[in-house]
């Protein structure tokens, strides 16, 4: 469809929604008139958030997280040759790795960042978030 936003999701977006923080309603609302079938997240992020919320003994968060929402949205990867446009972004907009990562991603299937992290706002591609994109 022309003119469809299509998203990829930041770890902090997910991690607001699943311990509950203070931006947990934007983040709800988002989900809830954003199509699944325009929401990817990276596999940094999976794996991210299983590192973060097990490290925290939140083992039955992260079964939520799996069994309801990973089983409704894509999953995107890198190929070992795209790594290397990692250190290029990573160089280019002074990102740390995870951020260079979500980028490369974002870059390659034409997604619009949405994330809590201002260093995105360095970028050229940018970053929204929730509110912005359910106004």
């Amino acid at each position: 469809m022309v003119g469809r936003k299509r998203f990829l999701i930041d770890t902090n977006i997910i991690l607001e929604l699943l311990l509950e923080f203070d931006r947990t309603n934007e983040v709800r609302r988002f989900f809830e008139i954003t199509p699944l079938s325009d929401i990817f997240m990276s596999d940094f992020s999976v794996y991210s958030l299983g590192i973060l919320l097990t490290k925290r003994k939140y083992y039955e968060v992260f079964k939520k997280f799996v069994n309801d929402f990973l089983k409704e949205i894509s999953i995107l990867r890198l190929t070992p040759n795209e790594l290397i446009d990692v250190i290029k972004i990573m160089k280019k907009y002074n990102l740390d790795f995870d951020d260079a990562y979500q980028y490369t991603i974002a870059e390659k299937y034409d997604l619009q960042i949405i994330s809590f992290d201002g260093d995105f706002d360095r970028t050229e591609r940018g970053r929204k978030e929730p509110k912005e994109v359910i106004k």
